[in-house]
């Protein structure tokens, strides 16, 4: 695989998509910035560091990563208690908390190369297609929430001892009409001009015209630039990123600062390797194409990395904005790269103008996003699936939207295995026949596992049993050590007795495990050229216990 493949193949349109999907990204990351407790600027440098890392190396072309807010929240407590550990120090340090972060970044960047590097980065091919839907469904209700909290202000708030606090007062009368007028408008704009032309691209022009409109009639309405200053901003003003030097002069280099920041780290990697993998598997379906799981691993990792180390905040793969990508053309890496590139020069030369913005037209655009992520079709095959994926695609949306995306996908696949393993465990059965020389044969068909271990030792009944007895296996399979030793455990019990027990169709290392624990196994196991050549999913370890 080269480098740079799949760079572009439609410059244009990877170039109008970075610019649409790097104004979308704004609000976004600042508000999120507002949830960890830091500076907008902090969240914005991330996510330009990260975006441009992943867009560049990452294993999907197409998808967008940038500072996302699942990973935001975890990192809340991390800053609160650095801040209180930094003010017991000897030498107190104010805003301790956002170097303790910063190093959490950097160890959750090396965990997710570690899980790049190990391969675990194919797991996620095997996430369920109900949990899939679940998450789908969940983080479109969890962005079209975050939406509805645009329609309020945040009014900075000093309690007791001088605990700054935000709160939210949302909009009311006039106010209120016309934020909703502005979001409708910039929503039908983007539904209607694809019907008139897709040369132009709708969710990009739809912010222009919102904003015109905005400023040519002088409405006093909620802005980029308002809403960072309300979050306790000074606006979107910036320089490059530079490595942060302070990281190494003021945090504590040792082991109670790794056992600190591990647990966070470890969260927040598992949190933004999920959500990203689950949203490149998303762009998979929806270009028809396939990317690499272990590339994106290491990619989000570098990011995370070189993002701590100056001084930017964790990220990975936003769902919303990779859609908005997507749905504007954006298919190769240099709409990534185009996005990342914007921002900052957004940040840097546009600040300004990008404060322009209404919050409105970019709540119309996520909340268009919401309308086509959602996958509306799940209702209408709620009754057509099994009532077994009905409640997980159920379950998983609930789960993403009280608590977060890992819990969610965690207890999805949980759930999805136990029922597989409980439907595989119903379909082991014993066929029964006797042979001229009075041999009972039993037939044994489905999977010999852990879960149908125990209906598999009830289909035999070795007091009654005849004096030889074969159990057949060409129709079934033994696949794990649980198996192994149910099957040892029922010719143990024939062998007591002293009846005669052949094993036939059995497969090579099957043969061998059983062998292993009981080498007199080999007077009763009968080789065949039609013995299955399968492997047993277990440690070969296990067998000598």
């Amino acid at each position: 695989m080269k480098l740079f493949s799949n760079f572009t193949s439609n410059p244009k349109n990877d170039i109008l998509a970075g610019i649409t999907v790097s104004l979308a990204m704004i609000p976004e990351v600042v508000a999120f910035a507002f949830v960890a407790g830091i500076d907008p600027l902090v969240a914005l440098s991330g996510a330009f560091i990260i975006g441009l890392i992943t867009a560049l190396f990452g294993g999907r072309p197409g998808l967008i990563s940038g500072a996302a807010g699942a990973v935001a929240v975890i990192f809340v407590d991390l800053i609160i208690k650095g801040h209180e550990k930094g003010m017991l120090m000897e030498n107190p340090i104010e805003n301790m908390g956002l170097y303790y972060l910063f190093a959490a970044v950097i160890l959750m960047g090396v965990i997710q190369i570690l899980a790049g590097v190990f391969k675990i980065g194919k797991f996620v091919r095997l996430i369920p297609h109900p949990v899939m839907m679940g998450f789908v469904n969940g983080l479109a209700i969890v962005i079209f929430l975050a939406q509805v909290e645009m329609f309020s202000h945040k009014n900075l708030v000093i309690g007791a001892g001088g605990v700054k606090k935000y709160v939210s007062t949302y909009m009311q009368g006039t106010e209120l009409w016309i934020m909703m007028g502005l979001v409708a408008l910039t929503m039908g704009i983007i539904w209607v001009l694809p019907k008139l032309t897709k040369k132009i691209p709708a969710a990009l022009t739809a912010i222009l015209i919102t904003t015109a409109v905005v400023v040519l009639t002088g409405m006093d309405v909620s802005t980029v630039g308002s809403y960072i200053i309300e979050g306790g901003g000074t606006g979107l003003k910036g320089e490059v990123p530079t490595p942060n030097l302070e990281l190494w002069e003021n945090l504590p280099i040792g082991y109670d600062t790794f056992k600190f920041i591990l647990p966070y780290a470890f969260l927040a990697a598992a949190v933004g390797l999920i959500e990203s993998l689950m949203t490149m598997n998303l762009v998979d379906e929806l270009t028809e194409t396939r990317g690499s799981g272990n590339r994106e691993c290491v990619a989000q990792g570098a990011g995370n990395i070189v993002s701590g180390l100056f001084g930017g905040t964790g990220g990975c793969g936003m769902i919303g904005q990779t859609v908005i990508n997507i749905n504007a053309g954006g298919r190769g890496r240099l709409s990534g790269v185009m996005m990342a590139v914007t921002l900052l020069v957004f940040i840097l030369f546009t600040d300004k103008l990008i404060e322009q913005v209404p919050i409105a037209a970019l709540i119309g655009v996520m909340f268009m996003m919401v309308i086509e992520t959602f996958a509306w079709s799940s209702f209408r095959i709620l009754r057509k699936i099994p009532l077994s994926d009905a409640f997980v695609l159920i379950i998983v949306s609930i789960v993403t939207v009280v608590f977060d995306l890992a819990i969610a996908v965690f207890v999805g696949v949980i759930i999805s295995a136990l029922v597989f393993a409980w439907e595989s465990a119903k379909r082991i059965r014993a066929r029964k026949s006797m042979k001229d020389d009075g041999t009972k044969v039993y037939e044994i068909w489905g999977p010999l596992f852990f879960g149908s271990v125990t209906d598999f030792n009830k289909k035999f009944d070795p007091k009654n049993d005849p004096d030889k007895v074969e159990i057949d296996f060409i129709e079934a399979r033994v696949q794990d050590h649980s198996g192994i030793e149910a099957l040892r455990g029922v010719a143990n019990k024939y062998l007591d007795l002293g009846k005669d027990i052949k094993l036939t169709h059995l497969s090579p290392e099957c043969k061998e495990l059983l062998m292993r624990r009981n080498p007199e196994f080999e007077t009763i196991i009968e080789t065949s050229i039609e013995d299955p050549r399968y492997h047993i999913a277990t440690d070969l370890l296990d067998a000598e216990v």
